[in-house]
């Protein structure tokens, strides 16, 4: 069975602020920089969305690129487009909104809503033109 991995592009606008409510302002301030900026900041997202699968025959689709495109449309963008990550995301509630937590956060997010035999393969978080990051989902041998 050959496998075929499809890849969707889509994009937010959101602010958010990196701390961590136990620390003091100046820890916030050391680790994080600028991004702990109290009145918040924002950035321009692109999310890159690759699924694997084979291709049905009857389709020639791993799986529509359309449906693809819902998903992330109803289980990411419209959660996040224009809004406060830390503040109007519910399932962001108890996460530092990193890239990295952002990522995993959306693999688990959109993971379960695809349709069978068709599996996520990575999740890509562009924060800026040269920050990003890429998730490809939990270890498959149990590992941590």
């Amino acid at each position: 069975m050959d496998l075929v991995r499809i890849t969707r592009k889509a994009h937010f606008s959101a602010a958010h602020r990196l701390s961590r409510p136990e620390w003091s302002e100046e820890r916030n301030a050391e680790v994080f920089g600028n991004c702990s900026n109290p009145n918040w900041h924002g950035h321009n997202y692109e999310l890159v969305v690759t699924v694997e699968g084979a291709i049905d025959p009857e389709t020639g689709f791993v799986m529509n690129l359309r449906e693809l495109n819902d998903i992330l449309e109803d289980k990411v963008v419209s959660d996040m487009d224009h809004r406060n990550l830390n503040l109007d995301v519910p399932w962001l509630s108890e996460t530092n909104p990193t890239i990295e937590n952002l990522a995993v956060s959306i693999w688990n997010r959109i993971s379960e809503s695809l349709p069978s035999g068709a599996n996520l393969a990575s999740v890509i978080v562009n924060e800026t033109p040269r920050n990003s990051v890429e998730y490809r989902g939990p270890p498959k041998d149990g590992r941590s």
